[in-house]
């Protein structure tokens, strides 16, 4: 029986509740690089960096150690499992079940970087099944309370991690169905990124969400020096400062970020596409 060809990721991915699905644009031009999978090489650790919120040339220590310390003991015993699996006597090789084209996944992967990258750069396309995200304005409206003038930029970063999370994992979900047709490696490939990705999602969420934190301290130093120069500009009867000079910067580091992020939670699908373009039942 020949091997069925692989249905690449569907270009639609539906999204949980009764709204529509959220259908791909063509993609558009990109000058960015694929991200690549080297320890040390994320982008966000350069941005974060560059932000003075850590030491980019700081020893992680043993990234394998670290891993262990973060498992609980159900996912202990599922890696556990797997280990066993890889490493107990061979059945017959599983034969793969489907064909794979190699560039049709990589089309598929710069469709959907490109639309996050324009969502999140352009406030969000209206594409259908998404909420437009729109950027929030450098210029406050007055009186500014301290209170919630921050809300726009958190909601901002909020709304793109979830469309982040949305969309990638039904991608790797999508790519490990894929994975499940071919080769035992194949296969094994595909059980061991969801050990993986349900040890490192909670972890992920917690320390990318600190991000946003960050810069809302920033945005807290810099409305506190705003908000004299509006008292002090009262007094002297000279026209209120403006809050562009400083909350654009701002503005424009939070979208770096978010980007830098997205090259982050893109390295593991790009990975399993990786895996399946060096099938050896790839059809060229």
């Amino acid at each position: 029986m020949q091997p069925e060809t692989a249905q690449p990721p569907a270009p639609c991915c539906r999204l949980p509740g009764p709204s529509r699905p959220f259908t791909l644009p063509n993609p558009l031009p990109m000058t960015r690089v694929s991200p690549r999978a080297r320890l040390h090489s994320s982008e966000l650790l350069r941005v974060l960096a560059s932000q003075g919120w850590l030491d980019a040339s700081a020893d992680s220590g043993d990234v394998g150690q670290r891993l262990g310390d973060w498992l609980d003991f159900r996912q202990a015993i599922a890696l556990q499992a797997f280990i066993g699996s890889v490493d107990a006597p061979s059945t017959p090789p599983a034969m793969p079940t489907a064909r794979v084209d190699a560039d049709v996944l990589h089309r598929r992967f710069a469709q959907v970087r490109a639309a996050l990258e324009q969502s999140i750069v352009g406030g969000s396309v209206p594409v259908p099944g998404l909420a437009r995200i729109e950027l929030p304005p450098v210029e406050l409206e007055h009186p500014i309370d301290p209170k919630t003038a921050f809300d726009p930029f958190r909601r901002h970063a909020a709304g793109h991690q979830r469309q982040m999370e949305i969309i990638l994992r039904a991608l790797r979900l999508q790519l490990r169905g894929m994975l499940d047709k071919g080769t035992d490696k194949h296969r094994q490939l595909a059980a061991l990124d969801a050990i993986l990705d349900n040890v490192l999602m909670a972890r992920e969420g917690r320390l990318l969400g600190q991000i946003t934190t960050e810069f809302e301290k920033r945005f807290a130093r810099s409305l506190r020096q705003h908000m004299k120069q509006l008292v002090q500009a009262a007094q002297a009867d000279e026209p209120a400062p403006r809050t562009e000079p400083w909350l654009a910067p701002l503005r424009q580091d939070l979208l770096a970020c978010l980007l830098a992020e997205l090259d982050l939670r893109l390295q593991p699908v790009l990975g399993l596409i990786e895996a399946l373009s060096q099938a050896p039942t790839q059809q060229q």
